[in-house]
């Protein structure tokens, strides 16, 4: 095989497997539905998931909006937006992050990034709790 074909089959296999990455489901799955990152908008500010934050959730806040999942990059006019209950994070401004959900005992936390940054306060949390203890084989 020529390098031409050689370089054009390589480019088409990074092609295929970026394709197949980008439309995973969320189990990690390649069945062809794509996923979204979670995210909300409350108070005129943009909040996406934090994994493993211990927190305590406050005061119920409103109502926060979470977009539809656009993934496709066209407005096929399927979904809409829906709406989750807000409540305040303990000990953390909501202007930092909020936790969402349907009732205080099924949330999850959201934050305020900074581009790719964590706020500070959101920081002090992950990193006031206990580290993660692994079973040793």
């Amino acid at each position: 095989m020529s390098w031409a074909k050689r370089s054009a089959s390589a480019l088409l296999t990074a092609v295929v497997t970026a394709s197949a990455a980008a439309c995973t489901s969320e189990d990690g799955s390649t069945d062809g539905t794509a996923s979204c990152v979670y995210e909300v908008t409350y108070d005129g500010r943009t909040y996406r998931d934090v994994a493993n934050v211990e927190f305590t959730v406050g005061a119920r806040l409103g109502a926060a909006a979470k977009p539809p999942c656009d993934d496709t990059g066209q407005d096929e006019g399927g979904e809409s937006a829906t709406t989750e209950t807000a409540y305040a994070v303990d000990g953390v401004s909501p202007t930092a992050a909020i936790a969402v959900g349907d009732t205080p005992d099924d949330v999850q936390i959201v934050a305020a990034y900074s581009g790719n940054e964590l706020p500070a306060e959101v920081k002090k949390l992950i990193a006031g709790r206990p580290p993660v203890q692994h079973a040793r084989p």
